[in-house]
């Protein structure tokens, strides 16, 4: 909610009665096939997935070759099968035949085909590697083939929404058309985007005809929600405890993730292509880096930055079947922290409760958005916490493109990730290119992690993979978390918090990636209005 878009953000209370007059057109509780939602920010790229929409999420408009089911089982969408060849470098994937774009227009293997070598074009807005080029053999199969075998790429196919070839431009992302349950009517942007059902939609049919997605701030979308004007209503969790009339509380369990990211490599002057400058030198001391992982009390945040609703973080693949078990260590030891400081010789020799070494005061800033009230609760949380063993860690909010473009190499930032895909893993802890951006931003390399990094994505099966992915986490001698290398300091995996009309039965929701988009919707064809 902290990043919606919203006409009303200046506007007090009259931005309210704003709201209100907007979406009284679309009376939820008279026409019950009618939903109103305020579940997420506006994509003000537009829908476009070769712009990364339905990334994270839920495309909604557009079809995927595959998709997830409540388990998180991969299962066909688009696709009626999948064929890998004996090398691993060429995917053959056979779709339906009775599949049309919104406007009528037949989908075909050559759309399939387009939006994949298109996507590659796209210069990494999708990260297509290592895909060399798409082929429609026939109308309904395609081959993908690959420059190197690369068992990851499936959740490529699970997440990219295809596109029409015949009508694919510049200005798509403004109005999509796709093979989705529902396609977009109306976008006001700053205010609302009004979505119906899919008429052509080969799947499921959904009850629910109509869909209005509302951008506003959280005072502007609780007011409406408490007018009895929403029907979905998703709040950050220090917003969850409370009452709201004809509502009812849904908490969805997420790999929605907060961390410490930690430059692991000294300030010896260097900057990206970009200019940006790289390194700290007291994090690049892999003390300082476990001695604040085993300071925090992630049981604490949970308590009181997430209001209960969330656990404890200790990798960015936490409770996943490729998560590693090994990993988790006792958390809330400030006595095994200072034990660490001390024998690698960061000491308070002047008694002013920080410590130093080489004359460098063990000190660094806790960069945050200054719009997100969760990472700022996390980030002064975390100083607190860190001050008892001699950490002096300042929380400082920044605009998000700063962080992005000039301190995100350099300072230890508040970041997010979370996906169903170990392929996170790879993004976050294999050696970086020159210029990473926010992916391993710190700049964390082991030729070993590396190693089993690249033997999971080379690997024979998905299931094959798993012991190398857990592997990269720690193999017993090193890995990227706490007990070898520290890359970084997990702290909480979210529970995403959503009102919810009585009168809706949103189904089985499955276990949340990271919050971009509107993941409560990757189920919405089952939603069903249960009141007369």
């Amino acid at each position: 909610m902290n990043s919606m878009h919203t006409f009303a953000r200046r506007a007090g209370f009259a931005g309210v009665v704003l709201l209100l007059l907007v979406i009284g057109a679309f009376p939820a509780l008279a026409q019950k096939d009618t939903l109103i939602l305020a579940v997420g920010g506006e994509n003000t790229e537009g829908y476009d997935p070769l712009l990364g929409w339905g990334n994270y999420g839920n495309p909604l408009f557009h079809s995927t070759l595959f998709k997830r089911d409540a388990t998180l089982n991969i299962v066909p969408d688009l696709a009626t099968k999948r064929q890998l060849s004996a090398d691993k470098k060429v995917w053959t994937i056979t779709i339906r035949d009775d599949v049309q774009f919104s406007d009528g227009t037949p989908l075909t293997a050559e759309d399939v085909a387009f939006t994949y070598n298109k996507g590659l074009e796209a210069g990494g807005k999708i990260d297509l590697s290592p895909l060399v080029k798409a082929e429609a053999t026939d109308s309904r199969t395609v081959k993908l083939h690959l420059s190197q075998p690369d068992i990851t790429f499936v959740q490529h196919l699970v997440t990219l929404g295809i596109v029409p070839r015949t009508q694919y431009g510049p200005a798509y992302g403004r109005n999509p058309v796709g093979s989705g349950p529902y396609k977009l009517v109306r976008w006001d942007e700053g205010q609302q985007l009004v979505v119906e059902a899919n008429e052509r939609y080969y799947g499921h049919k959904p009850q629910i005809k109509k869909l209005v997605f509302l951008f506003a701030d959280e005072d502007a979308a609780l007011a409406a929600a408490r007018a009895g004007q929403v029907d979905v209503l998703g709040v950050p969790s220090n917003l969850a405890a409370q009452d709201i009339g004809g509502m009812r509380l849904h908490v969805v369990k997420s790999v929605d993730n907060r961390g410490l990211m930690f430059p692991v490599v000294p300030d010896e002057g260097r900057t990206t292509p970009s200019g940006a400058p790289i390194g700290n030198d007291v994090t690049a001391d892999i003390a300082i880096r476990k001695a604040v992982n085993y300071a925090l009390d992630r049981q604490a945040l949970v308590a009181g930055v997430l209001d209960g609703f969330g656990r404890p973080a200790y990798g960015v693949v936490d409770d996943l079947p490729w998560d590693n078990p090994a990993v988790r260590f006792a958390d809330n030891d400030p006595e095994k922290a200072r034990a660490i400081l001390e024998a690698a010789g960061w000491k308070d020799t002047d008694g002013d409760g920080i410590r130093e070494k080489n004359g460098r005061k063990a000190e660094f800033t806790i960069i945050y958005n200054a719009k997100d009230s969760l990472r700022q609760g996390l980030a002064l949380a975390a100083s607190d916490m860190l001050r008892p063993v001699g950490i002096h860690a300042v929380p400082k909010g920044e605009n998000w493109d700063r962080i992005k473009t000039r301190l995100t190499h350099s300072q230890v930032v508040v970041y997010g990730f979370g996906d169903h895909s170990p392929l996170e893993m790879y993004k976050l802890y294999h050696t970086p290119g020159p210029d990473p951006m926010y992916w391993n931003a710190g700049f964390y390399s082991n030729p070993v992690v590396d190693s089993h990094l690249e033997n999971a994505r080379s690997a024979e099966s998905f299931e094959a993979s798993i012991p190398h992915w857990q592997k990269a986490q720690w193999d017993g001698t090193t890995g990227f978390t706490v007990p070898g290398d520290a890359a970084w300091a997990w702290m909480v995996n979210l529970d995403h918090t959503y009102f919810v009309n009585k009168c809706l039965d949103v189904g089985t929701s499955q276990m949340e990636p990271h919050g971009h988009g509107w993941p409560i919707t990757a189920n919405i064809v089952e939603w069903t209005w249960t009141c007369d």
